[in-house]
């Protein structure tokens, strides 16, 4: 049987998930779960997925939820190249480490950008604080500091010479908030030079692609009025 990936490309893992498996050739069956239309709350996805998240896998009648778990069934399934998640103790301990810190830091952060500074006043119509605003952007430059200074240093990619898992979960978080608006690059030129390495690397078509729905989500019209009280409810926790 195929394999079925549950995705919604304006999802920062559904985009990493997305990319490995185009870039790897991985053959799968795209079923697009749309966030914003409540699609997760379907009965139908909650037999795939009961967390009610994206990205989802479906392989035969095996099913896994969790980005990192996919990526990394992903890449021992397929044998993707060593330098995704590498055999090496150490260095798939530093792809490993990344992706421990990553989600309760730079994901919180660059979700909860995009949303305040674009979703909330566009889709949904409710106003942000502006000091709620200001407080989650200097968050966001404190996560890139230590992605810099922690993470990247003077490597070319997150955790050596060559690119990983690592630096597709990093470069598809930071596209939240540049689709914002939000000059996450444009000050840093050293983590501006990665991003142009790891858009090379990955095939600048690829990655266009896999980023044109969130690129463009500022043209979203308003939610209508039962969904959105619905997604309010859901996302209050983002306004924190």
């Amino acid at each position: 049987m195929v394999l079925e990936l549950y995705l919604d490309l304006m999802s920062q893992p559904c985009r990493a998930v997305y990319i490995f498996a185009k870039k790897n050739g991985i053959p799968f069956q795209l079923r697009t779960v749309e966030l914003l239309k409540g699609q997760h709350y379907t009965d139908s996805f909650g037999q795939v997925n009961p967390l009610r998240k994206v990205p989802a896998l479906k392989d035969g009648d095996f099913t896994l939820a969790e980005s990192v778990a996919i990526l990394l069934y992903l890449s021992r399934k397929y044998k993707a190249p060593d330098h995704w998640y590498p055999q090496d103790l150490q260095a798939r301990a530093r792809v490993d480490e990344y992706l421990s810190w990553q989600h309760t830091t730079l994901r919180s952060c660059c979700t909860r950008a995009m949303w305040q500074k674009m979703l909330f006043p566009v889709f949904l119509g409710q106003p942000v604080p502006p000091e709620t605003l200001a407080a989650t952007l200097a968050e966001l430059d404190r996560c890139l500091q230590l992605l810099e200074d922690k993470f990247l240093r003077n490597q070319a990619f997150l955790t050596g010479s060559q690119i990983s898992v690592a630096d597709l979960v990093a470069i598809t978080e930071l596209m939240h908030p540049v689709s914002a608006g939000c000059q996450v690059f444009e000050c840093r030129p050293k983590l501006a030079a990665w991003r142009q390495r790891v858009e090379s690397a990955v095939g600048e078509d690829l990655f266009q692609e896999a980023h044109a729905v969130i690129l463009k989500a500022k043209d979203i019209p308003p939610a209508d009025p039962a969904l959105k009280e619905k997604l309010r409810q859901a996302l209050q926790g983002l306004l924190q």
